[in-house]
């Protein structure tokens, strides 16, 4: 098993996701989102799951700085923002081979694991 986490080490939900990996001894390809952005296409394929709202973390301090509360952008327009600012982004966001979670979600990566196992 082997998953790849999009974060960034500030954040407290991703360094739990990392942990709870670790945990477990499951391979993990963490891509730090302030070393290396991740692209438009890649926050596509989350915001086609989870929706473009779901990826925005309204209550970061980043979006309260940008003044972004009363924006209306496009989910074009989102999906590039949040490719250039990428501590607007509800984190940790983590792939499995194609199933996709954003935020903290043990249960699912509980799942996850139990499914690999069998």
């Amino acid at each position: 098993m082997e998953v790849q986490v999009f974060g960034v080490r500030k954040s407290a939900d991703t360094r739990a996701a990392l942990r709870f990996f670790a945990e477990r001894r499951i391979k993990v390809h963490f891509v730090d989102l302030n070393e290396r952005a991740a692209s438009v296409g890649e926050l596509r394929r989350f915001a086609q799951k989870f929706g473009v709202a779901a990826l925005v973390d309204r209550d970061s301090r980043r979006f309260g700085d940008l003044g972004l509360g009363a924006a209306r952008l496009s989910d074009e327009r989102w999906l590039e923002k949040l490719s250039l600012e990428p501590l607007l982004l509800r984190m940790p966001l983590v792939r499995y081979q194609q199933q996709l979670t954003t935020g903290p979600a043990q249960e699912t990566w509980n799942a996850w694991y139990a499914a690999s196992k069998s």
